[in-house]
């Protein structure tokens, strides 16, 4: 099952959470707007609004767009450290996804957003990346080479339960190669992201080395 730009318009994915023992953990509809207005609020004046994305954003972004770019942050890498309990695992064995952690640097893509429809794509980006507070919404400093600019991304909740760390690569790949959830294995997420990275011209080595590992591991 892929998620879809009607599930975000629909509210499915709240709908669905709430039906399981994550339901408690959900975000109001009301913190969920403060947390929107805040990061609309910090936006500086006359900037575009820009989203970044490193991992499902880049090959299922769903929100409309008027241009993508390739970019580079800086202070934050790309990591398997976010449990998955739904997605691409069950609460009896979680399975990975990707978040920005601290430290280092990562290229992705940046999204523009036509300042007429910020709020309502936002707000779809926002009922798919923050039901559960997993993640913290934060503008950093992107470049694509020849211009800076700032840009929404979704940093690891660090304090939140989610958290999974700093692990092995053994263990990720142990993970992404026997955990299934409602969107898939956690093999597919690595192998779309890998895939629509390179599309971009971006080449992932760490991301690399787990497909390896986890082809090896298959046989």
């Amino acid at each position: 099952m892929s998620l879809t730009r009607i599930d975000l318009e629909r509210d499915r994915v709240r709908q669905e959470l709430a039906m399981t023992p994550l339901g408690q953990h959900l975000l109001t509809d009301s913190e969920l707007d403060e947390s929107l207005w805040q990061i609309l609020e910090a936006r500086e004046t006359d900037a575009d609004y820009w989203i970044f994305g490193y991992g499902s954003l880049v090959w299922n972004p769903l929100f409309h767009f008027e241009e993508k770019r390739v970019v580079t942050t800086h202070g934050y890498h790309r990591s398997f450290c976010l449990w998955s309990r739904i997605n691409r695992g069950t609460l009896d064995r979680p399975g990975l996804v990707l978040g920005l952690d601290r430290g280092g640097g990562c290229r992705g893509v940046a999204y523009r957003i036509a300042p007429d429809k910020a709020e309502s794509e936002l707000r779809l980006v926002w009922r798919r990346e923050m039901l559960l507070g997993a993640y913290i919404p934060r503008w950093v400093r992107v470049s694509d080479g020849e211009t800076q600019f700032r840009a929404i991304t979704f940093i690891i909740n660090r304090a939140g339960p989610a958290y999974a760390g700093r692990l092995s690569p053994e263990a990720i790949v142990e993970r992404l190669t026997t955990c299934h959830g409602r969107m898939g294995p956690g093999l597919d997420y690595l192998l779309h992201t890998v895939d629509a990275l390179r599309a971009c011209g971006i080449e992932d080595r760490h991301l690399q080395d787990l497909c390896d590992r986890a082809h090896a591991a298959r046989g």
